[in-house]
Protein backbone atom coordinates (compact mmCIF):
# COMPACT_ATOMS: atom_id res chain seq x y z
CA UNK A 1 0.00 0.00 0.00
CA UNK A 2 1.02 3.61 -0.50
CA UNK A 3 1.91 6.62 1.59
CA UNK A 4 -0.40 9.34 0.24
CA UNK A 5 0.49 12.98 0.88
CA UNK A 6 -2.98 14.50 0.94
CA UNK A 7 -3.41 18.28 0.75
CA UNK A 8 -6.84 19.14 2.12
CA UNK A 9 -8.94 22.00 3.34
CA UNK A 10 -9.14 21.30 7.09
CA UNK A 11 -12.72 20.63 8.12
CA UNK A 12 -13.91 19.72 4.62
CA UNK A 13 -16.35 16.82 4.81
CA UNK A 14 -15.54 15.67 1.29
CA UNK A 15 -11.85 15.48 2.08
CA UNK A 16 -12.63 13.56 5.28
CA UNK A 17 -14.59 10.95 3.26
CA UNK A 18 -11.77 10.69 0.72
CA UNK A 19 -9.13 10.17 3.42
CA UNK A 20 -11.27 7.50 5.08
CA UNK A 21 -11.63 5.69 1.77
CA UNK A 22 -7.87 5.73 1.22
CA UNK A 23 -7.27 4.41 4.73
CA UNK A 24 -9.90 1.67 4.28
CA UNK A 25 -7.99 0.58 1.17
CA UNK A 26 -4.86 0.20 3.33
CA UNK A 27 -3.06 3.41 2.39
CA UNK A 28 -1.37 5.66 4.92
CA UNK A 29 -2.67 9.23 4.59
CA UNK A 30 -0.29 12.05 5.46
CA UNK A 31 -2.68 15.00 5.65
CA UNK A 32 -1.43 18.52 5.02
CA UNK A 33 -3.21 21.86 5.10
CA UNK A 34 -3.73 23.06 1.52
CA UNK A 35 -4.39 26.62 2.68
CA UNK A 36 -1.26 27.12 4.77
CA UNK A 37 1.16 25.34 2.41
CA UNK A 38 3.66 27.86 0.97
CA UNK A 39 2.75 27.22 -2.69
CA UNK A 40 4.70 28.57 -5.62
CA UNK A 41 3.81 28.11 -9.29
CA UNK A 42 6.67 25.60 -9.52
CA UNK A 43 5.48 23.45 -6.59
CA UNK A 44 1.81 23.61 -7.59
CA UNK A 45 2.01 22.99 -11.35
CA UNK A 46 2.99 19.27 -11.24
CA UNK A 47 -0.31 18.36 -9.54
CA UNK A 48 -2.28 19.23 -12.69
CA UNK A 49 -0.39 17.14 -15.25
CA UNK A 50 -1.93 17.41 -18.70
CA UNK A 51 -5.38 18.47 -17.50
CA UNK A 52 -6.81 21.62 -19.12
CA UNK A 53 -6.34 24.76 -16.99
CA UNK A 54 -10.08 25.01 -16.30
CA UNK A 55 -9.95 21.57 -14.62
CA UNK A 56 -7.45 22.83 -12.05
CA UNK A 57 -10.07 24.92 -10.25
CA UNK A 58 -12.36 24.24 -7.30
CA UNK A 59 -15.76 24.90 -8.87
CA UNK A 60 -17.26 25.52 -5.42
CA UNK A 61 -14.93 28.46 -4.69
CA UNK A 62 -17.11 31.57 -4.25
CA UNK A 63 -15.27 33.63 -6.87
CA UNK A 64 -15.70 30.83 -9.40
CA UNK A 65 -19.35 30.19 -8.53
CA UNK A 66 -20.29 33.86 -8.78
CA UNK A 67 -18.48 34.34 -12.09
CA UNK A 68 -15.89 36.79 -10.78
CA UNK A 69 -13.19 34.34 -11.88
CA UNK A 70 -13.72 32.33 -15.07
CA UNK A 71 -11.32 29.36 -15.22
CA UNK A 72 -11.94 28.82 -18.94
CA UNK A 73 -10.63 32.34 -19.63
CA UNK A 74 -7.33 31.86 -17.78
CA UNK A 75 -3.99 30.74 -19.09
CA UNK A 76 -1.58 28.61 -17.07
CA UNK A 77 0.45 31.52 -15.69
CA UNK A 78 -2.61 33.50 -14.55
CA UNK A 79 -4.23 30.40 -13.04
CA UNK A 80 -1.16 29.46 -11.02
CA UNK A 81 -0.73 33.05 -9.79
CA UNK A 82 -4.37 33.17 -8.67
CA UNK A 83 -4.10 29.82 -6.88
CA UNK A 84 -0.88 30.74 -5.11
CA UNK A 85 -2.58 33.90 -3.87
CA UNK A 86 -5.87 32.13 -2.97
CA UNK A 87 -5.34 28.39 -2.38
CA UNK A 88 -9.07 27.74 -1.94
CA UNK A 89 -9.28 28.11 -5.73
CA UNK A 90 -7.33 24.85 -6.09
CA UNK A 91 -9.30 21.74 -6.95
CA UNK A 92 -8.79 19.42 -4.03
CA UNK A 93 -7.47 17.24 -2.77
CA UNK A 94 -3.98 17.45 -4.13
CA UNK A 95 -2.33 14.06 -3.70
CA UNK A 96 1.19 12.80 -4.07
CA UNK A 97 2.45 9.23 -4.02
CA UNK A 98 6.17 8.97 -4.70
CA UNK A 99 6.95 11.30 -7.59
CA UNK A 100 3.44 11.25 -9.05
CA UNK A 101 0.98 14.02 -8.25
CA UNK A 102 -2.71 14.56 -9.07
CA UNK A 103 -5.66 16.79 -8.20
CA UNK A 104 -9.26 15.97 -7.41
CA UNK A 105 -10.64 12.63 -6.30
CA UNK A 106 -12.10 10.82 -9.27
CA UNK A 107 -12.53 7.35 -7.82
CA UNK A 108 -11.79 5.49 -11.07
CA UNK A 109 -8.62 7.51 -11.61
CA UNK A 110 -7.43 7.04 -8.00
CA UNK A 111 -8.28 3.33 -8.13
CA UNK A 112 -6.24 2.86 -11.32
CA UNK A 113 -3.35 4.79 -9.77
CA UNK A 114 -3.01 3.30 -6.26
CA UNK A 115 -6.04 1.06 -5.78
CA UNK A 116 -9.17 1.61 -3.73
CA UNK A 117 -10.89 -1.77 -3.86
CA UNK A 118 -14.48 -2.70 -3.17
CA UNK A 119 -17.49 -0.87 -4.55
CA UNK A 120 -16.01 2.60 -4.18
CA UNK A 121 -16.22 3.34 -7.88
CA UNK A 122 -19.98 3.82 -7.45
CA UNK A 123 -19.57 6.39 -4.66
CA UNK A 124 -19.55 10.14 -5.20
CA UNK A 125 -16.28 11.20 -3.61
CA UNK A 126 -15.59 14.60 -5.13
CA UNK A 127 -17.50 17.72 -4.23
CA UNK A 128 -19.66 18.79 -1.34
CA UNK A 129 -22.54 16.61 -0.18
CA UNK A 130 -24.07 19.18 2.15
CA UNK A 131 -27.83 19.29 1.49
CA UNK A 132 -27.88 23.10 1.47
CA UNK A 133 -25.25 23.27 -1.31
CA UNK A 134 -26.07 22.71 -4.97
CA UNK A 135 -23.80 20.16 -6.64
CA UNK A 136 -20.62 21.56 -8.12
CA UNK A 137 -20.54 21.63 -11.92
CA UNK A 138 -18.26 19.11 -13.58
CA UNK A 139 -14.89 20.59 -14.56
Amino acid sequence: MADVIFFEKPGCGGNARQKALLEQAGHRVLARDLVSEPWTPQTLRPFFGDRPVADWFNRAAPTVKNGELVPEAMDETAALAAMVERPLLIRRPLMQVGDRRDCGFETDRVDAWIGLGGDVLEQKMEGCLRPDMPPCPKP
